[in-house]
C-alpha cells in the first residue's frame, strides 16, 4: 500500500474511535491488514535512497487530504488528535522498515521480516509494481477513507 492509503485509513480510526490508546494499537493492525491485500509499491529491495522522492510526494498528497479535517469547525481536538494518532500509528510499521533497512537499526529485524511476510506478492513479483492495475485497492479503501472522514 502506498503511504497516503494508509495514512488515510489510519485517519477515519481516529476520527471514529474515540480512545487514543485504541486508535494507536487499532491502527498499527490496520496497516498490516492492509497489507494482506494485493497491491505495488513504488519502492522494493531494490530501491535506493535517491528514490525517496516518491516517498516525500506520497507523504504530502496524505498530508493535503487529511488536513482539513484536523481544522473543521465543531471538532473536537481530541477527535483530531486521534486523526492524527491514526496516521502516526498507520505508519508506523513503514518506518520501522525504513529503520531496518536505512538506517541499519538492527533490532527491528523481526517486526520488518514479519511485515514482509504479509505482503500478498513477493518483492519481486510483477504484480508488486506501482501501476494502475496492482493498486486498485489502494483506490478503493482510500475513497473509503475518505468517505468515512468526510461522513463519519
Amino acid at each position: 500500500m502506498i503511504l497516503t492509503t494508509h495514512m488515510l485509513a489510519g485517519a477515519a480510526l481516529g476520527a471514529n474511535v474515540q480512545n487514543p490508546y485504541a486508535v494507536a494499537g487499532l491502527a498499527v493492525i490496520l496497516h498490516f491488514v492492509l497489507d494482506l491485500l494485493p497491491h505495488g509499491d513504488y519502492l522494493n529491495k531494490n530501491s535506493r535512497l535517491r528514490e525517496f522522492w516518491k516517498v516525500a510526494i506520497d507523504l504530502l498528497v496524505g498530508i493535503a487530504l487529511i488536513a482539513p479535517f484536523l481544522f473543521i469547525p465543531g471538532k473536537s481536538s481530541g477527535s483530531s488528535l486521534n486523526i492524527l494518532i491514526g496516521v502516526f500509528f498507520s505508519l508506523f510499521p513503514d518506518g520501522t522498515t525504513f529503520l531496518y533497512i536505512w538506517m541499519k537499526v538492527k533490532f527491528l529485524r523481526p517486526l520488518k521480516d514479519f511485515h514482509a511476510r504479509l505482503h500478498y506478492y513477493p518483492d519481486s513479483s510483477p504484480r508488486r509494481q506501482f501501476r494502475f492495475k496492482n493498486n486498485l485497492f489502494d483506490i478503493l479503501i482510500s475513497l473509503i477513507s475518505l468517505i468515512i472522514l468526510i461522513y463519519p
